[in-house]
């Protein structure tokens, strides 16, 4: 484990070093696999094309073709209604050669989420956002948690940032996400047993909330919500905000931005995730720690 330098200046903990420890465990679970067992597959399933899922998916593909996961891509038309995304879900569910299914979100307008995932078995929802693994989180027994939740986690224990009864904030409410790793920072042991604030679009006051935090957790979504103005001085920000800004010097015209002003917070925070290059593709490698753990249910094989 890295431990953070304490000093003046901002440590960027980033997420390569915990994405290459995850994703060496599953390429030495896969390869120990007896000769007759086929290795995993997943299958990862949008509807259109374009946003961000062009880069999820490049991320997916080579994260499952590094520790030797058969990768599946399932593109549905722009126009593709709920009832069909549902069946194209059900199908991949009764998919014998398929151990993980993931159903990127947000879906087009119209195209209700849930009830989709919800045609995933437990093993198979390899997100952990299906409503049977979101209420066995709440539990404290998921098959599998959210795989962005757990890359924070991650994180978390991989530079040694204790958790135990500090004050942690999350910004961030949605059921896939930010509610998620409230409950597992929240939950019993390391890195867990914190008193967790959730705070969201309709919280006032963010500064004034955000004050005595010793973690700051942000998924909200909003390019520069978190400046000096806002968070304490000293804390520690992990970042999972991803937004797409404008910008001339880049040869797209736009770059990934998160939710923190990294060039203000630095030198104001003790540690800060970057974006890109933090949550991300720690993200990617736990999705394939879960895949994993899903094909281990299906195959049974020893975890």
């Amino acid at each position: 484990m890295t431990r953070i330098r304490v000093g003046t200046l901002t440590r960027l903990l980033l997420g390569k070093p915990v994405a290459d420890e995850l994703l060496a465990e599953a390429r030495s679970r896969i390869s120990a696999r007896p000769a007759e067992v086929p290795a995993p597959t997943l299958a990862s399933m949008h509807v259109g094309s374009g946003g961000p899922f062009a880069f999820y998916l490049r991320q997916q593909r080579r994260s499952a073709e590094s520790v030797g996961m058969n990768f599946r891509e399932v593109s549905l038309p722009e126009d593709a209604s709920t009832a069909q995304v549902r069946e194209r879900a059900r199908a991949l569910e009764r998919d014998a050669e398929v151990h993980a299914v993931l159903v990127q979100h947000p879906l087009p307008p119209g195209v209700q989420f849930q009830p989709c995932v919800d045609e995933l078995s437990p093993e198979k929802d390899v997100d952990g956002v299906g409503s049977v693994n979101l209420g066995r989180l709440v539990e404290g027994t998921p098959t599998h948690a959210p795989a962005v939740a757990l890359a924070v986690l991650d994180i978390l224990r991989h530079y040694s940032v204790a958790t135990r009864s500090e004050r942690v904030a999350v910004i961030g409410r949605s059921p896939t996400v930010g509610l998620p790793l409230a409950l597992l920072l929240a939950g019993h042991g390391e890195p867990g047993d914190a008193t967790v604030t959730v705070a969201h679009s309709r919280s006032r006051n963010l500064s004034e909330l955000l004050a005595g935090h010793r973690i700051i957790v942000s998924c909200a979504g909003v390019p520069g919500l978190l400046s000096r103005q806002v968070v304490p001085a000293g804390s520690i920000v992990i970042d999972v905000g991803l937004s797409s800004i404008a910008d001339p010097n880049s040869p797209s015209g736009m770059r990934a931005a998160g939710d923190a002003d990294g060039g203000g917070l630095d030198g104001w925070v003790e540690a800060l995730t970057p974006v890109p290059g933090g949550v991300g593709p720690v993200t990617a490698a736990q999705l394939m720690r879960n895949a994993v753990d899903g094909w281990s249910m299906l195959t049974g094989q020893r975890p």
